[in-house]
């Protein structure tokens, strides 16, 4: 374990990203029809578990959609699984559609954006996950969303993360579009279970920290704005949690959702993500929440890679984000992050690995081995690490020991 070595200034960048966002109150009652308009007639509704049927919102968009050709792919489940992208494929082949209306959270939209490039793949689009460059070479059908829930930041990105049970894998794609449109109306969060929002909120944390403890230096105006979408997150989740129908709660949640991920906070960076890739393993094999999983295993990664070279992030992270005070930064770095253990717990989510079921060690040398190889997280880790080292923190992630109660 050590810190990789790198240039340690702001690395060039380039920097584009096309989404268009309508955010604000029932935007789509008078905008969803000429925005789908522009894509063609022919559209494939996407959405999970039958939730929006239930609210309404599934009644409300088919009613605005009278007179288009509404082709539907319903069951999309959380970690989203490949089987739904084959799904989707066939049917984006054989109604030949123009565009993609994916109505839910992360999971829905993820699946869209890579059933988009699967109807122009002839092979399995399994392929399409695993070899990522296969997408920059064919054509995606444009994606409008509407965003139902305030986590993973896809509706701004160019990512997907799909799930493939038969092989106990989870992983990363990225196409060559973001979403076309996305609609973010914080109302139709209201109806988000306490469990999802925690979940939420802890996500967007955790896409936070991937992009801040970094080894670039002196990216001031990056650090500053994921310490105040930090700071707002925290706030706000509390507020969602207690008050549901909160909108500012609502509201500061989706655009930090959308902030945190759309690629802006990032920009400079020297390193890879480390976190992501080690509970992508836990949930490939086991199929939990992925946002729930972050917060069992976040709090260890940071005392596990806590060093005299890391401890002066963290502190920095400690003052800015959670105002403590003190001139030594290895007692502010400790602060900071039983703070964040803190704020974890108090959104009631389980805090071990037992308790989201996991109560055996017998995958974890197979899912260390896969998350160093996928996330390359000996190379270009903010910390490297090698397969002992994750065992060392899943093995951390079982008890609550050396957390304060």
């Amino acid at each position: 374990m050590k810190i990789n070595a790198g240039r340690h200034n702001m690395q060039d960048f380039t920097y584009v990203n096309k989404t268009e966002i309508h955010f604000g109150h029932d935007r789509i009652q008078s905008e969803l029809r000429p925005v789908l308009e522009r894509f063609g007639k022919r559209v494939l509704l996407t959405y999970g578990g039958g939730s929006i049927k239930k609210n309404g919102l599934y009644d409300q968009v088919k009613d605005l959609l009278g007179g288009f050709d509404i082709f539907e792919l319903s069951g999309i489940a959380p970690n989203p699984k490949i089987d739904s992208v084959r799904e989707g494929q066939k049917i984006a082949k054989a109604e030949n559609v123009d565009v993609i209306l994916a109505v839910g959270g992360g999971s829905v939209i993820d699946a869209s954006k890579v059933i988009g490039s699967a109807k122009f793949y002839e092979g399995d689009p399994w392929d399409l996950v695993i070899n990522p460059s296969l997408r920059k070479e064919i054509d995606q059908v444009p994606v409008v969303d509407i965003l139902t829930l305030a986590a993973t930041g896809t509706e701004m990105n160019y990512g997907s993360v799909i799930s493939n049970p038969e092989t106990n894998q989870k992983l990363g794609t990225y196409g060559p579009k973001s979403p076309a449109v996305s609609f973010e109306d914080p109302e139709l969060t209201y109806s988000v279970s306490k469990w999802q929002t925690a979940a939420g909120a802890i996500d967007i944390m955790s896409h936070l920290f991937e992009q801040y403890f970094d080894n670039a230096a002196n990216k001031d105006v990056q650090d500053g704005l994921k310490e105040g979408i930090m700071r707002a997150d925290i706030k706000w989740a509390d507020t969602a949690l207690q008050e549901p129908e909160n909108y500012d709660a609502r509201a500061n949640l989706m655009w930090a959702s959308t902030m945190a991920l759309n690629g802006i906070v990032g920009l400079g960076n020297e390193n890879g993500w480390t976190v992501h890739p080690i509970e992508h393993e836990v949930s490939a094999y086991y199929d939990i929440t992925h946002g729930v999983g972050l917060g069992i295993l976040t709090p260890r990664w940071m005392q596990y890679v806590l060093s005299a070279e890391t401890a002066p992030k963290f502190a920095q992270y400690g003052r800015n984000v959670w105002h403590l005070t003190g001139d030594d930064d290895m007692t502010v770095a400790k602060a900071a992050i039983q703070k964040t253990y803190d704020w974890i717990k108090s959104l009631d989510v389980p805090m071990t690995l037992p308790e989201v079921g996991i109560d055996s060690d017998e995958h974890f040398q197979a899912m260390a081995e896969s998350a160093v190889k996928v996330g390359q997280l000996d190379k270009h880790a903010y910390v490297s690490l090698q397969p002992s080292d994750v065992v060392k923190i899943f093995e951390a992630s079982m008890t609550t020991e050396g957390f304060e109660a």
